[in-house]
C-alpha cells in the first residue's frame, strides 16, 4: 500500500474523492451503530450503555459512546482506500499532549480492519463547542484567542520530524518515529499543484491566465521553499478544529492531515479564513514563543496561495458553493464562500507580487 506518498492533502487527492461527502459510509447508520457497539464491548472496555451518532461534518463518521461512568468520542474511517493514517494521527496527538498543548487523549486505535470493516479511534470526549460556533458573537474574544493559538503553533513546532510532507505510516508503526515521504520540501509543496490548477480551469473556476500567473509566482519564489528541516504542521487549522468555551481553548482536534512542513504554514491556514487583524494577532502570539522565520510575509503569502488552491479543489468537487446557510463553512451565509475563495487566491497573488502587509487581508 502506497499510503499517502502521492497525496498533498487527503480531501483533494484521495482516489475516491466522492467519499468526502458521505455521511453513513455506504451502510445504514443503524447497522454501523451495532458494529461499533459490538466492537467496543469486545476490544475497548466493558459497561457500554449505548452508542449514538455525533453527526460530525469532517472526513470521519463519528459517535459518542456512553458508559455508566464516562463518555468517549469515536471516529471511523472506512473509505475504499483503506487509509490507515489514523495510527499516525494518534501518535501525533500524544506528542502534542506531551508538550502540554490541549489535545484529546487517545485511548484506543485500530486500523487493522480485521474485526470490523473500518478503522476506529476512541478518544477523550472534550466539552465545549468549536470556536466557529462563537464567531461573530461577544462570547469569543477573537483577538486574544488568535494570540493564544499562535503561541500554541509555535510550541508544537518543537516537534521536528524527518523529511517533509505526509508521514509514512509503516515507519511510524515500526519504530514510532515521524518521517515524511519527501526529501525536499519543494517536492511536497509542488505535489499535484499543476493537476489542482488544471482541474480548477476545467471546472471554470480559474482562467488559464490566472493559472499561468500562479505557476509563474510559485516558480519566482522557489527559493523560499528550500528549507533544511521540517516541523509539525496541523494542516487543517481552522476555528472548527479548535474546541473551547468562548473563553479558553480546550483542545486542538483533527490531526488527520498533519505533515512535516514549513513553520509559516499553520499561520497561513488561519489566513484562509480569518482577517488580517486576526492573523496578525496569531503571528504576535507565535513571536512571543519563537522568532519569525526569515522572509516571513512572503512565505505566508506563498503558503496561503497553495492552501487556497487545494481548498478550492475540495470546494468545487464537493459543491460547497451550493450548500445552504447552515453548512459549517458558511457561518449562516449562502452566497459568499465562492467569492471569498477567489478573493483569497487573488490576495495571495497580489501579496507575493507587491509584498503587501498581511494586515491587508
Amino acid at each position: 500500500m502506497a499510503g499517502r506518498r502521492n497525496i498533498y492533502y487527503w480531501k483533494s487527492d484521495r482516489a475516491f474523492t466522492s467519499e468526502n461527502t458521505r455521511t453513513t459510509a455506504g451502510s445504514p447508520l443503524a447497522e454501523i451503530v451495532i458494529q461499533v457497539s459490538d466492537y467496543l464491548n469486545r476490544f475497548f472496555q466493558r459497561g457500554l450503555v449505548n452508542v449514538e451518532p455525533a453527526h460530525g461534518q469532517g472526513n470521519h463518521i463519528t459517535f459518542v459512546a456512553h458508559y455508566a461512568d464516562s463518555d468517549y468520542f469515536v471516529r471511523l474511517e472506512d473509505g475504499p482506500e483503506g487509509d490507515n493514517y489514523m495510527t499516525v494521527e494518534s501518535g501525533v496527538m500524544k506528542m502534542v499532549r506531551d508538550l502540554d498543548i490541549p489535545c484529546p487523549v487517545i485511548y484506543h486505535t485500530d486500523v487493522s480492519r480485521t474485526s470490523v470493516p473500518f478503522a476506529i479511534q476512541v478518544m477523550e470526549l472534550i466539552g465545549g463547542r468549536d470556536l466557529s460556533h462563537y464567531s461573530g458573537s461577544d462570547r469569543l474574544d477573537v483577538m486574544r484567542t488568535a494570540f493564544e493559538i499562535g503561541g500554541y503553533i509555535a510550541r508544537w513546532q518543537a516537534i521536528t520530524p524527518a523529511n517533509f510532507g505526509l508521514f509514512n505510516v509503516e515507519t511510524f508503526m515500526s519504530n514510532g518515529s515521524l518521517e515524511g515521504f519527501h526529501d525536499k520540501y519543494s517536492d511536497y509543496f509542488g505535489l499535484n499543484l499543476e493537476s489542482h490548477l488544471d482541474y480548477l480551469v476545467r471546472a471554470s473556476f480559474l482562467t488559464q491566465t490566472k493559472q499561468r500567473q500562479i505557476l509563474e509566482l510559485v516558480a519566482a519564489h522557489d527559493s523560499l521553499l528550500h528549507i533544511g528541516k521540517g516541523c509539525l504542521v496541523h494542516k487543517d487549522l481552522a476555528f472548527w478544529n479548535i474546541l473551547g468555551d468562548g473563553t479558553h481553548i480546550r483542545a486542538f482536534i483533527d490531526w488527520n492531515d498533519s505533515i512535516s512542513g514549513d513553520p509559516v504554514d499553520d499561520l497561513s491556514l488561519l489566513a484562509c479564513f480569518q482577517s488580517g487583524e486576526v492573523v496578525t494577532s496569531a503571528i504576535n502570539g507565535y513571536a512571543q514563543v519563537r522568532p519569525l522565520p526569515d522572509h516571513f510575509e512572503e512565505r505566508l503569502w506563498l503558503h496561503l496561495l497553495r492552501n487556497m488552491i487545494f481548498k478550492a479543489v475540495i470546494r468545487v468537487r464537493g459543491n460547497y458553493f451550493d450548500m445552504p446557510g447552515n453548512f459549517f463553512m458558511n457561518n449562516g451565509h449562502t452566497n459568499d464562500l465562492k467569492q471569498i475563495t477567489l478573493s483569497r487566491i487573488n490576495s495571495a497573488c497580489e501579496g507575493l507580487h507587491t509584498k503587501k502587509s498581511i494586515l491587508s487581508l
